[in-house]
């Protein structure tokens, strides 16, 4: 079987979660098989083809059972606030699962996830296949941008939330509670999801402590295959200036948190 397919998927629910966020769930079997916690679909969407090139999502979820895979996204743009409108029946072209995803975490170590935003759908498959339940810490500039609560206790994880604004959880930043996390598990195993200023942070913390860690890093992408060259990322190497540039499509979207070159 080859390690990525082309479908067409047709939509099973596409439900609103809060303010501007949503839930795509499409009968996609053969993608559902190969998916691997932090890997993506791309999707085109129809009517809008000819002017929006593919768009990259995470995958949230699959039942292998009834063969659905599920999507997270928010309404951002021409292309989210048109899929938003789409209804059950209708088709959607899929090209995945896409790029490298997560370790998951070893049986001998403690996981800790960092989602920042919609991150939190990039790592509910690792929690899922997890060994034993993570803790889980999220991480949003208000309690709107909290997801996935429910999902994650019912995993059986800690669960501990920072905003912002203070409306819900930590008032701060979820790295915050990534140092706490820390500070109070042996030897764990950290693996985060978020905006690149999130990341960054995640990424000082852990080299700080010595700590293992992958981070999915959230870039732009055009083709999803390696063509195109526009999600070029920094990661560290053996050049007169200490980086070379890699793919996030197909080198990542995952990276160790060290090899990572932060401007």
């Amino acid at each position: 079987m080859p390690d990525k397919i082309q479908v067409s998927a047709p939509i099973l629910h596409n439900q609103r979660l809060q303010k501007d966020y949503y839930q795509l769930d499409l009968s996609a079997a053969s993608i559902a098989k190969l998916a691997k916690p932090g890997q993506f679909v791309h999707v085109q969407l129809p009517e809008l083809q000819h002017r929006i090139l593919r768009r990259p999502f995470s995958i949230f979820n699959v039942d292998l059972d009834s063969g659905c895979l599920s999507i997270i996204y928010k309404i951002v743009g021409e292309g989210t606030e048109h899929l938003s409108k789409l209804a059950p029946g209708d088709v959607l072209d899929l090209l995945g699962p896409l790029g490298n995803g997560y370790t998951l975490f070893p049986k001998n170590r403690k996981g800790i996830i960092v989602a920042g935003g919609y991150g939190s759908a990039a790592t509910y498959l690792l929690a899922k296949n997890a060994p034993a339940p993570p803790v889980v810490l999220i991480g949003g500039r208000s309690k709107d941008d909290i997801l996935l609560q429910d999902d994650f206790k019912r995993l059986g994880c800690e669960l501990k939330i920072a905003t912002n604004d203070g409306s819900a959880g930590h008032h701060g930043m979820v790295t915050e509670l990534l140092t706490q996390a820390i500070a109070k598990t042996s030897n764990p195993a950290v693996a985060a999801c978020g905006p690149n200023a999130m990341l960054k942070a995640v990424s000082e913390i852990v080299e700080k402590n010595g700590i293992d860690a992958e981070l999915s890093l959230d870039h732009a992408m055009c083709c999803g295959v390696g063509a195109c060259f526009a999600c070029v990322v920094k990661r560290k190497a053996d050049t007169p200036n200490g980086w070379a540039y890699s793919r996030t499509c197909i080198d990542g979207p995952v990276f160790k948190a060290s090899e990572i070159w932060w401007d």
